[in-house]
């Protein structure tokens, strides 16, 4: 009885002034907040299921009833009575909404003028000139090392891009030849003029491809590699042996091996394997290969030269202190 003796109050409170809204009416909020207390007095709970329907029924289709029934499924209404004044604040998840979009808020990018660019690439060309041109040899050549192992990292990073898990190709197995088979094999293979080159790319998928292209009109095939390193052709052997399945029948001094098809091979359907690279990507990787290669020999001639330096320095300064002992006991 009680609470409906307030919801009427309430109407007729709104009712004076309907063109003006609830929130902005100081007389009747204030009466609603002494009313709210007055009636808590009295043991009556006002949770915030009581104090939404009170403020539904005093509000018929204003805007917060809209924002209470867009929030009703997961926010909470708060009475909150500060400086004299009634105040529903909508929160959801525990958060008020002012709260919860600061708490939200992400800082912006400021994004660099074309200008401010510009002025931080010469100050910066200017520091890397005044260390260049430094009297100091060990600055200069700290400088260049720095430089230098910065470019080594970058090109680590570029090389990983490159890399490519070897995929669990079918099992087979790779069939017995006598010492005859093979010595017939190998003269056969040395009189053939067919081969297939592996130039600085290495082995890509092109090669493998081109090996099975001559192996269906002839059981050997010749891969020279060149320019090949010591030791490398053993790795292109294994290597090529993993991905044609073929047999290495000889190695030749002159970086050349010679592969036997098999006695039951037949022609795969792809034979290109998906787990090499292409033509374009086998030669740029090529060329990162070969600007590591130098910077690391740069970086070992730059650290011998900064080691020389400081053993030069640390003999001068024993001569000039000798030098100065040698003085002091004339005096």
């Amino acid at each position: 009885m009680r609470g409906r003796n307030l919801a009427a109050s309430i109407r007729g409170g709104v009712g004076i002034g309907r063109r003006l809204s609830f929130a902005t009416r100081k007389e009747s909020l204030t009466w609603y907040r002494n009313q709210l207390v007055q009636d808590q007095s009295d043991s009556l709970s006002y949770t915030p299921s009581v104090v939404c329907c009170y403020f539904l029924l005093a509000q018929r289709r204003g805007v917060v009833l809209g924002n209470f029934a867009r929030h009703a499924s997961t926010a909470s209404l708060e009475l909150r009575t500060d400086n004299d004044f009634v105040r529903f604040s909508i929160t959801k998840d525990g958060y008020p909404a002012k709260e919860k979009k600061s708490k939200n808020k992400v800082p912006k990018y400021v994004k660099m003028s074309k200008k401010a660019k510009l002025n931080e690439l010469r100050l910066y060309r200017l520091k890397a000139k005044k260390k260049m041109n430094s009297p100091n040899p060990e600055v200069r050549i700290r400088y260049k090392l720095e430089k230098a192992k910065r470019k080594e990292a970058w090109l680590i990073e570029k090389l990983r891009k490159f890399e490519v898990s070897k995929t669990p190709g079918e099992a087979y197995d790779p069939e017995i030849l006598t010492e005859e088979e093979k010595h017939y094999l190998k003269r056969t293979g040395e009189k053939k003029k067919n081969y297939v080159p592996v130039g600085r790319r290495g082995v890509f998928g092109g090669v493998v491809l081109n090996m099975h292209l001559h192996w269906k009109k002839h059981e050997t095939v010749k891969v020279t590699c060149k320019p090949c390193k010591p030791g490398q052709i053993h790795e292109y052997a294994e290597e090529l042996a993993r991905l044609s399945k073929g047999i290495v029948i000889d190695l030749k001094p002159d970086n050349t091996i010679i592969f036997y098809r098999g006695k039951n091979y037949v022609q795969p359907k792809i034979m290109s394997p998906p787990d090499t690279l292409s033509k374009d990507k086998a030669l740029e990787k090529y060329r990162y290969e070969q600007s590591l290669e130098h910077t690391s020999q740069f970086i070992e001639k730059l650290e011998k030269e900064l080691e020389n330096y400081q053993e030069h320095v640390a003999r001068f300064k024993k001569r000039k202190e000798a030098a100065v002992d040698s003085t002091i006991a004339d005096v």
